[in-house]
């Protein structure tokens, strides 16, 4: 089991810039804008690594709070890996108190699935965090569903959510902002019972 006062690295995944802010790829982004909310911070520049960075303590107040590092990698998504590694090794996180927080095709939109490990499934971000450093960190994965007919899976997840998704979508960064929030207080295995549906 990991040191219980080692730090959490919470890593969003998505594209840097305003273009593609609202895009079903920036899922990760806008769940560590809403964790960042809640701590009560904002992104600053990282001195060491290509990403935007929020230190705080999520939990309740005693031995119950955790040490996070919030963080969005500036590179593009096919080059997170580098990022998250700099982040890690600076903050001196455990590969293992390591939490990607990103889309997922194969599981219906609004659908959440918590994960310690695994392949990475053809996404490009977890594919580059795991060249870097392994596939044992935290996933919370965040259904966006399949494309509709022939549609490419690129353009797929490069467009924004759909009027309908939108309805929806508040709820769902809510809800995976407190799953990634359950799984580094009450650890894995009760962040699944909780939410994984």
């Amino acid at each position: 089991m990991s040191d219980v006062n080692a730090p959490w690295l919470i890593v969003g995944l998505g594209n840097p810039g305003p273009g593609y802010a609202g895009n079903r790829h920036n899922i990760g982004f806008m769940v560590a804008d809403l964790l960042a909310e809640r701590i009560g911070g904002s992104f600053k520049r990282a001195q060491k690594a290509q990403a935007q960075v929020l230190e705080g303590r999520i939990g309740p107040p005693g031995p119950m709070s955790r040490r996070v590092v919030l963080a969005k990698p500036m590179s593009y998504m096919n080059l997170s890996g580098g990022p998250v590694t700099a982040l890690r090794d600076f903050y001196k996180v455990p590969t293992a108190n390591v939490v990607a927080v990103h889309d997922e095709l194969d599981i219906d939109y609004g659908t959440l699935r918590l994960k310690l490990g695994g392949g990475d499934n053809g996404h490009n971000g977890l594919k580059s965090m795991t060249k870097a450093m392994g596939p044992d960190y935290h996933r919370v994965r965040c259904g966006i569903g399949r494309p509709p007919g022939r549609m490419q899976v690129a353009d797929f997840v490069l467009k924004d959510f759909s009027s309908a998704e939108r309805k929806e979508l508040d709820w769902f960064v809510d809800r995976s902002a407190d799953a990634a929030e359950c799984l580094v207080i009450d650890g894995l295995e009760r962040a699944q019972g909780t939410y994984n549906s």
